[in-house]
């Protein structure tokens, strides 16, 4: 497709899998590298690979989106984990069915691919959090997963404003609230490359469901 397209990825230490993510990049669209602090040079190695790259000093995994979406320019926004375990190249259909009307938030719903391509403990955390999002939003959804896309004008009218994990939810809960039509495509979800920094232990995705359930309390409408 033709459309104008920019993907957010946030990264943080991810030098081992950026050539395999940019790779998958769409032709024609542009990588939003959005580094976070990362210490074995992913910057460097983004830029070096054609990447636009967003210093985002402020950690934390909203913080980088946010960072990204703001730095966008294109009519649409995708974002996707920078770790490998999604592969950029799947996107298109995921903006076509925005630029065609059929939905105004697409999210994919992660199908592993292999033994331990979603640990247990990340996958009872994602689930917990699913069920009390259709409790708050009666979206019937699978999955919060990270790879999305949407126009960059109506994301930016939902003045998220959490930078820390519950940015994805976020976007989803104040989509609903907005009456947006919110809608799933499976992906395969494969093993990420390195060590993840949030879901990675049972600690690491707690945290996150933590953070996450703090934005499900958030009255219907609430903007501050």
């Amino acid at each position: 497709m033709n459309a104008s397209v920019d993907v957010v990825l946030p990264c943080l230490n991810e030098a081992q899998a950026l050539p395999w993510v940019l790779a998958r990049i769409p032709a024609g669209w542009r990588a939003i590298v959005v580094d976070n602090g990362s210490s074995d040079g992913s910057a460097e190695l983004a830029r070096s690979l054609g990447a636009t790259v967003v210093e985002e000093r402020r950690r934390g995994f909203g913080a980088a989106c946010h960072a990204g979406l703001l730095a966008a320019g294109a009519e649409y926004v995708c974002f996707c984990d920078c770790d490998a375990s999604l592969a950029p190249d799947l996107l298109p259909e995921f903006v076509q069915r925005v630029a065609d009307g059929e939905s105004d938030l697409v999210l994919g719903r992660r199908r592993p691919q292999a033994h331990g391509a979603w640990p247990l403990h990340a996958r009872a955390g994602n689930l917990a959090l699913v069920r009390m999002l259709r409790r708050r939003t009666g979206l019937s959804l699978r999955d919060l997963g990270p790879m999305r896309a949407a126009r960059r004008k109506d994301l930016l009218g939902l003045n998220l404003t959490d930078r820390r994990s519950g940015y994805p939810l976020q976007m989803v809960v104040r989509a609903a609230d907005a009456g947006w039509r919110v809608t799933e495509l499976d992906v395969p979800y494969l093993p990420r490359t390195g060590k993840s920094k949030v879901t990675g232990t049972w600690r690491g995705t707690w945290q996150a469901v933590r953070d996450m359930r703090a934005v499900l309390s958030e009255p219907a409408g609430e903007r501050a």
